[in-house]
């Protein structure tokens, strides 16, 4: 049987963070939506997404499949749900479809927009990713999902007696080390993934998780729930903050209730507010309507897309929004929008020129001598360029 997750009208709801990846490659909790999937159901998976993401992500038909939609996570109701449904039938929440069985006859004319004749409401309450902020708002409910799911039946390895760790939730996968720290499980389970890092120190309060080969710099404070994907280096004070992989925060500096995307870099001392002074409800930038977006949050930090950089001391307003690829610097606060292959601050943005982007990007894969900028890397990154044009026009 073969997974197929498909992306909605949510990929849409979730620009900028969607345009280098598919919905369910959205990583909240441990695992990305995907991992987690195929973690509950089994077999294999892969993604039905825009034209250009294809060739990085790409769908494989098989002869039974089970479409799932990549903004919704698993738990073992649903999973249980879609179990049981026939071939040819669909399962729907409210408006939005869920899952749907087909052979391979028919899985070249899957169309989300499309009415099933065989179709099963859904009773149940599933955790969906609608908006940027649901990433970290989200992120303590998939962070404990997640944790059961990994820890489930096995036992902590050991890590060094110099650690003081208070409570009983806490996971080391065999490879984890950390020394002189302090971890906290009172408010939430804390999971260091293999060949992880926390160095001397550091104090973290859960809900927390390292992943894999990821470092914690010495003196760090971290507040959950977070969490920090694969290949990361992170210092200085984070909350309720999740960081996809490859990103650094190697310095002092805040970051709360944010969401960093892959290849990303903060430099020293970049700070962002999560608060407003009035304390009323944070707006986002919304790339649907080109408009600003009310969260209904009183907490609301940074969101910011793949590749993006900040320089040092760089200062982030609360709520604000940075685009792929986006390069940031310079005193004062910049706009609460800034959008993809922008270069500049406070005092004016430009077009980042493509080829120097370019050259920026092939320097920093070169670090990670087990991820190649090869031909799909490219085309994604320029196909983006191209979709996100129109909205640099007015950069200034």
């Amino acid at each position: 049987m073969g997974i197929i997750l498909f992306d909605d009208t949510t990929r849409d709801t979730l620009l900028p963070l969607t345009y280098t990846r598919p919905v369910a490659d959205l990583r909240i909790g441990i695992l990305t939506i995907a991992e987690k999937w195929v973690k509950y159901l089994g077999g294999d998976h892969s993604f039905s997404t825009a034209d250009y993401l294809q060739a990085k992500f790409p769908m494989q038909i098989q002869n039974d499949n089970i479409f799932i939609n990549g903004c919704v996570c698993p738990d073992e109701e649903l999973t249980a749900a879609i179990r049981n449904l026939d071939n040819g039938q669909a399962l729907r929440w409210g408006d939005k479809l869920i899952a749907v069985k087909l052979k391979d006859i028919y899985a070249d004319n899957f169309d989300f927009f499309g009415n099933y004749a065989n179709e099963v409401k859904y009773a149940g309450e599933p955790i969906t990713i609608t908006h940027p902020e649901d990433i970290f708002r989200k992120n303590d409910i998939e962070l404990r999902k997640d944790f059961k799911l990994l820890t489930n039946g096995r036992k902590s390895a050991q890590i060094s007696s110099t650690n003081t760790i208070i409570g009983d939730g806490f996971f080391a996968e065999e490879g984890a080390k950390a020394e002189c720290c302090t971890f906290s499980t009172v408010n939430g389970p804390i999971y260091l993934a293999a060949d992880t890092e926390v160095w001397e120190g550091t104090n973290i309060r859960g809900p927390f998780a390292l992943c894999g080969h990821s470092q914690i710099k010495m003196g760090t404070k971290i507040y959950g729930a977070t969490t920090v994907g694969p290949y990361c280096r992170i210092g200085g004070e984070v909350n309720n903050a999740v960081i996809w992989g490859y990103s650094n925060k190697g310095h002092e500096g805040y970051l709360g209730n944010s969401v960093l995307g892959e290849w990303c870099n903060l430099g020293a001392d970049t700070n962002n507010s999560n608060l407003k002074n009035n304390y009323s409800a944070v707006k986002l930038w919304d790339c649907t309507t080109q408009s600003m977006r009310s969260t209904g949050l009183q907490f609301c930090g940074l969101i910011m897309a793949d590749h993006a950089k900040s320089g040092i001391n760089t200062m982030f307003n609360t709520g604000t929004v940075v685009g792929v690829n986006a390069n940031v610097f310079g005193g004062g606060y910049p706009p609460n929008f800034i959008p993809d292959f922008s270069w500049g601050g406070a005092d004016g943005f430009e077009e980042y020129a493509f080829d120097k982007m370019m050259e920026t990007t092939q320097r920093v894969f070169d670090r990670r001598d087990h991820r190649d900028f090869n031909d799909p890397e490219k085309d994604i990154l320029t196909k983006v360029y191209e979709l996100t044009r129109p909205y640099r026009l007015n950069c200034k």
